[in-house]
């Protein structure tokens, strides 16, 4: 008998009558022969008022007792719920994240799971039940009651699904699907078919808003078909599977995360241990970094910005004073008043003039980009705040995402045939040996074919990355990293990998640009050494780059580019250096390494 997992959100949730909604659902679930599990979010704006609540109360409440407090939504969403199935003519059991086993870690308001007992829940479906799961909370070794933080019902349901080997998780929510972009920010968003586990990792983490990054985490770690669709019809939605819509189409979505930090340090030495002690002190604080710019350093100085939510942009500045005190003379910026833009997709790593075409759309509207930062599926720029929603339908109409590609998959509702007896196989081993969330690293690699080409002085004014960019497009050099720096005194410094074979072209043309642009110098760099780590929970285990950057720093291995991305952190370092710095990042990474 196949199993399902059916979430429901609060708004799926937010009154009587779509409780019973609900229920019949997941009734009609179970009589076409199907054990169903369903997790439930608190009512409505429940946990809102709780917090205001608390807020009330005191300004700090103690964060174990604001999880005894939140947890309690939840726990009336589920008895609510097992009684509307039982007055519908079938049986509902209700049970909190404690009673299930959902174990956690002690960290009050943003657990993470380690692991979940089964036997209950079996137990319960196999005697004809419909089990109802709290979502967004479980219970640590002292048996405290914890909540998993933003997203939590998403991920409490995907857990289920991988523990239970589910044929399928069905996400039930306000919207009827995945978009090519917010559809709340854009009316030419249109709705995907199918979306890859990578893709939807990098759109849930820029704040696209329908799934938790956390709970896509879950899905591709442990290969649970994800059905994200409407409360409110019958329709199908949006498959969330291995593999992407189109095979073909280089860009698959747009998401703009809005409210954005940039932090930009002038001036810190060129060498081992820079980034560590910077962003170590940031990560001391639980602060999530997002976008990370360092470009190659000149006469012994380099330039780092990065990105935080605008929120935290008080407490990292103060990080940012402890790690630089000891440096020298520095100059730090910031500006809490940018925004986030960027477009995703599979395609891209295996496509030239994405770059291009997006920095040339924005260039056109007179946009300017103040920092760029690439990875193999993701390209973000950071833009002015007021210009930001212009800048993201730009962007969704320069690569025509309200059209559907013509090659694009038809999704297989079937979920019997969603996963082979080996999947399952390799997910039940992998259940059995690690902490379920815990950092799964599925490569650490080293390239040597790449080259480097860096202009300097660029003027910080829009068109000029287009520029460069189509120059190298219409030679047809494939771009890989892009990292461009924020610009002081009007300035920036630009620089982009390339295979080496292309290395001449993409250097002439970077210097005939740089010439007719009043540019800096240009600069390259044949001998270089690419490092990447790749894998599942690096946005959610904010110490990977820190990680990376103090295994290579012990190691007195100097760092000249950063690039980050949700699934992948890279490093340039010099080409004498790279298989020694291979070898430093496989064993700071073992335990984790599979």
């Amino acid at each position: 008998m196949t199993t399902i997992v059916q979430k429901f959100g609060g708004t799926s949730v937010a009154d009587v009558e779509k409780i019973k909604s609900a229920a019949r659902k997941a009734i009609r679930a179970q009589k076409a022969g199907h054990q169903v599990v369903m997790v439930v979010s608190a009512m409505g704006k429940t946990t809102d008022l709780l917090v205001k609540l608390a807020d009330d109360i005191t300004e700090r409440p103690a964060p174990r007792e604001m999880d005894m407090l939140l947890s309690t939504g939840e726990q009336v969403s589920v008895a609510l719920m097992a009684m509307a199935i039982d007055s519908l003519g079938s049986h509902g059991v209700s049970l909190t994240g404690a009673q299930i086993g959902i174990r956690t870690d002690n960290t009050h308001t943003k657990a993470r799971i380690k692991s979940i007992e089964t036997d209950r829940m079996k137990q319960i479906l196999d005697e004809g039940n419909i089990v109802i799961a709290a979502g967004f909370q479980g219970m640590d070794d002292e048996l405290n009651i914890t909540t998993l933080g933003r997203g939590g019902s998403d991920t409490t349901a995907v857990a289920l699904a991988a523990v239970l080997i589910a044929d399928a998780c069905e996400i039930y929510t306000d919207v009827d699907g995945v978009y090519t972009t917010d559809p709340r920010l854009l009316a030419d968003a249109r709705r995907v078919n199918q979306i890859s586990y990578d893709e939807m990792l990098e759109l849930a983490s820029l704040g696209a808003g329908v799934m938790h990054s956390r709970s896509i985490e879950f899905a591709k770690k442990f290969n649970v078909p994800i059905h994200v669709r409407s409360s409110f019809t019958d329709q199908p939605g949006t498959m969330i599977v291995a593999h992407p819509e189109s095979p073909t189409a280089a860009v698959s979505g747009a998401a703009l995360t809005k409210e954005e930090a940039r932090i930009s340090i002038v001036g810190v030495p060129d060498k081992p241990g820079t980034s560590l002690e910077i962003f170590s002190k940031v990560a001391n604080r639980n602060v999530t970094v997002d976008m990370i710019v360092q470009n190659v350093g000149t006469e012994g100085k380099a330039n780092i910005s990065f990105t935080v939510p605008a929120n935290e942009l008080t407490v990292t500045l103060e990080a940012i004073d402890e790690a630089t005190s000891a440096m020298g003379p520095v100059t730090v910026t910031s500006d809490d008043e940018v925004s986030k833009v960027s477009v995703v997709g599979l395609g891209m790593a295996n496509e030239t003039g994405i770059a291009a075409k997006m920095f040339q759309a924005l260039a056109d509207a007179g946009i300017n980009m103040q920092m760029i930062t690439t990875s193999e599926i993701k390209i973000s720029a950071l833009v002015r705040r007021d210009q930001a929603s212009e800048a993201l339908s730009i962007v969704h109409r320069a690569f025509e995402l309200d059209k559907p590609p013509a090659d694009a998959a038809t999704p297989k509702i079937n979920y019997t045939d969603s996963k082979r007896p080996q999947d399952i196989e390799a997910i039940v081993a992998r259940l059995g040996s690690v902490d379920m969330e815990e950092l799964f690293l599925d490569g650490i690699s080293l390239d040597k074919e790449q080259a480097v080409v860096t202009i300097n002085g660029v003027p910080d004014t829009p068109g000029i990355a287009a520029k460069v960019f189509g120059e190298i497009a219409s030679e047809g050099i494939f771009v890989d990293m892009i990292v461009q720096s924020f610009g002081i005194d009007s300035r920036a410094r630009l620089s982009f990998t390339v295979p080496k074979d292309g290395i001449a072209e993409a250097e002439a043309a970077a210097k005939k640009i740089a010439a007719d642009l009043s540019c800096g110098s240009v600069n390259s760099a044949a001998d270089i050494a690419k490092l990447s780590v790749s894998g599942i929970g690096l946005r959610s285990h904010t110490g990977v780059a820190t990680r990376m950057f103090g295994a290579l720093s012990k190691a007195g291995i100097n760092v000249a580019i950063i690039s980050t991305s949700e699934v992948r952190v890279n490093v340039i370092v010099d080409g004498n250096e790279g298989e020694r710095a291979l070898e430093c990042l496989e064993q700071a990474f073992a335990d984790v390494l599979r």
